[in-house]
């Protein structure tokens, strides 16, 4: 018997209420149309899209920042739509978004983590264990007693992550939020994403137009004008390269080079999308 989802988006639609309608007068087209995903606890999911495909309204939906216009977003149950709901909600999936600057409010790294625990009246020792075990879990721990605008972008979003981990949620939803850092920096923050799913069974939804963020993800779910058009495992997304190109994605290099591998006769597997399982297939 399969598990209920965490999160059961359930043929959602919506529009901005500033883009309802057009100069002409007429309605506009909805942001999401008849929109349907399940995510289960403990997975690992890219969700991809380019610049307006509906990609970070649908994450806004799965803690309550936006509700549908039609449709159900139930988390662990809780049905988005009703304001009762909405602390429950927000305590099981934690957003983490482009700007870290925007997420941080205290002026030392461990306070900030603490805050929002403060703000629910935790007692101190509660608080002190938290904020340790949150600023471990992303490698802050020396940097405890620095304001925050001495950390690197790479270092702030980690302040931002750990903040959201203190509260113990069940899913972490990244939006965008290696979109604002250099190549080093996006890297680690998505190695990050992916050891906290590994090791904590965090459920990870990782927003991006970045397909080598998401090579690395359990499974795949693309959208376009505002619907699901692609969901699946990474192996079996990266098999269709034309279809990627039309929905306007960057092939990453790694997929692109095992192309050209398995043209000129090399045998790799379709699981072979990332220079370190092209490795390990070229040593065997």
């Amino acid at each position: 018997m399969k598990a209920k989802p965490l999160i059961d988006i359930r043929n959602i639609s919506y529009a901005y209420p500033d883009s309802g309608r057009t100069k002409s007068g007429k309605v506009g087209a909805p942001v999401l149309r008849e929109v349907s995903l399940q995510i289960q606890e403990g997975e690992h999911i890219a969700l991809l899209g380019h610049n307006g495909s509906g990609k970070s309204t649908l994450a806004r939906h799965c803690n309550a920042l936006l509700l549908p216009d039609k449709g159900s977003v139930l988390v662990a149950g809780f049905d988005t739509r009703e304001a009762s709901n909405w602390q429950s909600v927000r305590e099981r999936v934690g957003m983490i978004f482009q700007n870290p600057d925007n997420q941080i409010i205290a002026t030392v790294v461990e306070d900030d983590v603490a805050w929002s625990l403060a703000l629910r009246g935790m007692p101190a020792e509660q608080i002190y264990e938290r904020v340790e075990q949150a600023m471990a879990a992303v490698g802050i721990s020396e940097l405890r007693f620095l304001p925050p605008h001495r950390l690197s972008g790479g270092q702030r979003q980690r302040l931002a992550i750990a903040g959201v981990l203190a509260l113990r949620p069940q899913c972490i939803i990244a939006d965008e939020a290696t979109s604002m850092l250099d190549p080093l920096s996006r890297q680690e923050i998505s190695q990050l994403l992916r050891q906290l799913n590994q090791q904590s069974g965090l459920t990870v939804v990782q927003v991006t137009h970045l397909l080598e963020e998401a090579a690395y993800a359990q499974r795949i779910v693309v959208m376009e004008q505002g619907q699901i058009v692609l969901d699946g495992p990474p192996a079996v997304v990266f098999t269709d390269l034309d279809r990627l190109r039309a929905l306007r994605l960057a092939i990453p290099e790694p997929v692109e080079l095992a192309v050209r591998l398995r043209e000129i006769g090399i045998p790799l597997s379709d699981e072979a999308i990332t220079i370190e399982a092209i490795a390990r297939e070229l040593e065997h």
